[in-house]
């Protein structure tokens, strides 16, 4: 069994340290400001950067590395504060779209400042523009190596 050396756990424990806080900064700065998940903001964002504001569900849990079960409970609470909508794929009524609403769309556009902020001021506020390249090169290098695990493949990035 390979054991990791001190340097390895050292840069372990970092990265390990900041997937289990970034996460929770975000959801705490968002909740507080804008009533809304770090979960929930991405679905939206992604919504208000697509096509008529809208994209299959299928292709919604893809973008957001989310099982349809958790993406369906997550779009009910954002319907229910009329933030987002449900309705049949008139093109192929096996699927469902998701609409961000003209409401959702201010709220997306209410809570994006906010959000960037946050993420300047504990990611990029602290790095040269060289390290911010590091880190964005080194972050696709360990998601291109989770995706090629077996029994993990990255969410399907296809239309349907």
């Amino acid at each position: 069994m390979a054991r990791l050396n001190s340097n390895d756990l050292e840069t372990w424990s970092a990265l390990a340290t900041v997937l289990e806080w970034l996460p929770a900064a975000l959801d705490t700065q968002l909740q507080r400001d804008a009533a809304l998940t770090h979960f929930e903001y991405g679905v939206m964002f992604a919504l208000a950067h697509a096509e008529d504001r809208t994209l299959r569900m299928s292709t919604l849990a893809g973008y957001s590395n989310s099982s349809l079960s958790r993406l369906s409970r997550a779009v009910a609470r954002l319907e229910a504060k009329g933030w987002m909508r449900r309705a049949a794929d008139p093109t192929d009524g096996r699927f469902t779209l998701a609409i961000l609403t003209d409401v959702g769309e201010r709220k997306v556009e209410q809570a994006t400042p906010g959000h960037e902020a946050t993420v300047n001021r504990l990611v990029f506020d602290s790095l040269t523009m060289a390290q911010a390249r590091q880190l964005r090169d080194i972050s696709r290098r360990i998601t291109t190596a989770i995706s090629t695990e077996d029994g993990w493949m990255l969410p399907p990035k296809a239309t349907s």
